[in-house]
């Protein structure tokens, strides 16, 4: 009888060595699957690195020599440095603006109690459903009316409307994970809500704030087709140069170009990660 239900329970124990393995293949499958295609993605920005160090006058690869020639090119040439700068300006005032419109109106989103707040929430995220071409459109026919096309301001303020969704989902992020309890304590001994907010709320959601500056920057300084619309010879973006050069003329230098936008990409990421793994260490 003893060896009866022993044998019995041994037989329902074998297959859970087996379940195991077959779980630890399946995430190894996943693992590589998910590898393979991080790959994939990253492929085309491996290859112009060393054709960017090249310095030929065409895209080869591999690269025959090494030299920074394209480098000095790009630096050289006021047309694209110049769209450098004006892309850090671009960028640099499309995120103050999107921090200073998306922070109290997610803060305003996920405290606030009033009819209608549903509809708000999904017209804050309007832009990122729109498509960018139809947006880009009625962006340059209501920019052209305010004498804003071809203007550091007009770009600066069209890109902060792409931004200003992604700056209210990060920093709704954030005031999730806020303590609430802490505002109405502060509320409750005679704090006002001006008050509260910069000295309770944003000590708080400080790293989502600072994820999403960087962010915001990020996709300012990438975007084109907006920025195609109601750009001009005086307000040109570097994304914009580069796809006219790449339209108009296959000049070597965009290699290097997309190297600089490739480390740009790559540091504000790190930055992004760094401001995440601190932030989950503070908690």
């Amino acid at each position: 009888m003893m060896d009866t239900a022993t044998r019995v329970g041994s037989d329902f124990a074998k297959p859970e060595p087996r379940r195991r393995d077959w779980h630890a293949v399946m995430r190894v499958l996943g693992a590589t699957g998910g590898w393979l295609g991080y790959l994939f993605l990253l492929l085309p920005s491996l290859v112009i690195v060393p054709i960017s160090f090249g310095g030929g006058s065409e895209l080869t690869f591999p690269p025959k020599t090494f030299s920074l020639a394209l480098f000095q090119q790009f630096l050289a040439d006021p047309a694209w440095w110049g769209a450098c700068v004006t892309s850090v300006m671009v960028a640099s005032l499309a995120s103050a603006i999107s921090i200073t419109v998306g922070v109290p109106g997610a803060y305003a989103l996920a405290r606030g109690r009033f009819p209608g707040k549903r509809v708000l929430e999904t017209f804050a995220i309007t832009p990122m459903l729109v498509p960018v071409v139809v947006l880009g459109l009625g962006v340059y026919k209501q920019f052209s009316t305010l004498a804003l096309v071809n203007t550091i301001w007009g770009l600066a303020l069209a890109h902060a409307v792409l931004v200003v969704p992604f700056v209210i989902i990060a920093v709704g992020s954030g005031l999730r994970h806020a303590d609430a309890s802490l505002e109405a304590v502060a509320l409750v001994m005679g704090a006002g809500r001006a008050r509260i907010f910069f000295q309770v709320v944003l000590p708080q959601i400080r790293a989502s704030v600072a994820v999403s500056v960087l962010f915001a920057f990020l996709l300012s300084f990438d975007e084109v087709v907006v920025a195609y619309f109601i750009s001009g010879p005086q307000t040109t973006t570097l994304p914009v140069k580069m796809y006219s050069a790449i339209r108009w003329e296959v000049s070597s230098v965009l290699a290097a170009v997309s190297t600089l936008l490739t480390l740009i990409s790559l540091m504000v990421c790190l930055g992004i990660m760094a401001l995440q793994r601190h932030d989950a260490s503070a908690e």
